[in-house]
């Protein structure tokens, strides 16, 4: 049995800043690097200090994966949030509850030593492209 894998890629969320891909569609099921609050036009941070703007801006870079795959934050069904400061959690939250709604989906949330850039909020994402049947 095969599988279809597809590269996503769009202008509109920040280019790889390594040997990765914005995120891979396999079959159904769409897997999105760790999105920075990287402005894709500049590649510079929104906010150098400021983790509610980075956070906003790395929750919007993952829309414009999302829809160039045909998908929506309706469809994610796991993040992983990535903090430089895990006090940082709570601001952190208010940001990505502007973005998801119930059945939110599953989640994990660490401090780390670093992120890349040394940014202050990285979020990944798997999420389903195609209709999603709420049971």
């Amino acid at each position: 049995m095969s599988v279809s894998r597809k590269i996503i890629s769009t202008p509109n969320a920040p280019s790889a800043i390594g040997p990765y891909s914005q995120a891979i569609q396999v079959d159904n099921t769409l897997y999105i690097s760790g999105q920075l609050g990287l402005d894709p036009k500049t590649m510079n941070f929104v906010d150098d200090t400021d983790v509610q703007k980075q956070a906003k801006k790395a929750l919007q870079n993952m829309g414009a994966i999302l829809t160039a795959a045909g998908s929506s934050f309706d469809n994610v069904v796991k993040t992983t949030v990535l903090l430089k400061d895990i006090k940082d959690f709570s601001k952190v939250n208010e940001i990505y509850a502007t973005f998801f709604k119930t059945p939110y989906p599953a989640r994990a949330a660490y401090e780390c030593a670093n992120l890349p850039k040394y940014g202050l909020v990285e979020i990944e994402a798997i999420a389903m492209v195609g209709d999603i049947k709420d049971e």
